[in-house]
């Protein structure tokens, strides 16, 4: 049996497939994004505040570094097996470079339910590795394209990409969890702490509901990309997971920092290519981190290798 957060997950394909009038509203929907993004960074937050030095910071820079190479591997393969344009391969490298709120939680809440041990610092892998390839990609565009206000464009994205609403409210909920610890937290404890799982459970009946709409009529056109989306979480979790051997993380961060090297992001680096790069088929991105990849690591992938760790 899956894990009781993937079974709503299924539901809201199955819901999304049968053509079901089940939703969510958009309101509440985004009401839910903000408490799982929150209750990540606090859980986290009140990790290091119980160990004071959990943080390595040889740790986070490899992972760091990590979060750069992951788009630069992948570029080539979707300019020339895949046979993207320019614009929609450097934006499918960012999304691929870039990870998943959603499939990290999913990842923490495997390791919870297998009894796997989380480092205090693991929360920092997703805002750490959040980041580095969209800056990466969005550069190597302006620069591909021979933009002269280069400068004022990549000032720009800095600001955008460090004031978003996911790194917000990931690195506000660490400061919050860090400082307050358990005592102080007691109150609101019940909801961003203990509800974890309700809230993450309802978050993926909507991308349950989300992924039947985007590959509602099947995406035969685009099968060189259903097919890259759907082997490149399988080669792409191995540099987590290698590297959090390297570094003796406990089981539960190795499986944490593989399932985000594994992931795709659906909400940061939209919106940011969005933005940037006018040419880029956000469609294409989408089809393929949240369509494809999004429900092969949260149903097959992760459980699979949260079992084997």
């Amino acid at each position: 049996m899956p894990d009781i957060v993937i079974a709503f997950f299924i539901l809201g394909i199955v819901a999304g497939v049968v053509k079901s009038d089940l939703k969510m509203p958009g309101q509440i929907y985004e009401i839910l994004s903000i408490l799982l993004m929150l209750s990540i960074g606090i859980k986290g937050g009140l990790a290091l505040h119980t160990d004071q030095d959990a943080v390595v910071w040889s740790t986070l820079l490899g992972i760091a570094l990590l979060g750069l190479l992951i788009p630069v591997l992948v570029l080539p393969l979707l300019r020339k097996l895949v046979r993207l344009p320019n614009a929609d391969a450097i934006s499918i490298a960012a999304h691929y470079g870039s990870v998943s709120a959603g499939t990290f939680a999913v990842a923490w809440a495997l390791a919870e339910s297998n009894g796997l041990t989380i480092s205090a610092d693991a929360t920092l892998y997703l805002v750490i590795l959040e980041l580095p390839a969209i800056i990466l990609m969005l550069g190597y565009y302006h620069w591909s394209q021979g933009k002269t206000s280069g400068e004022q464009n990549m000032l720009s994205i800095w600001h955008e990409a460090f004031t978003s609403r996911g790194v917000i409210l990931l690195m506000g909920g660490v400061a919050i969890g860090w400082l307050y610890g358990p005592a102080g937290l007691d109150s609101i404890a019940g909801l961003v702490v203990d509800g974890f799982k309700i809230l993450l459970a309802l978050f993926l009946l909507e991308m349950g509901l989300t992924t039947a709409r985007i590959c509602r009529p099947l995406p035969l056109a685009h099968w060189r990309l259903v097919l890259f989306a759907a082997f490149a979480p399988l080669i792409l979790l191995w540099p987590g997971l290698l590297l959090g051997w390297y570094f003796e993380l406990p089981a539960g961060s190795v499986l944490i920092l593989g399932a985000l090297t594994a992931s795709a992001s659906y909400i940061a680096a939209p919106a940011a290519i969005r933005a940037a790069i006018p040419d880029a088929n956000i469609s294409k991105a989408m089809l393929a981190s949240l369509g494809v990849t999004f429900p092969l690591n949260v149903i097959v992938y992760i459980p699979f290798v949260a079992a084997s760790l």
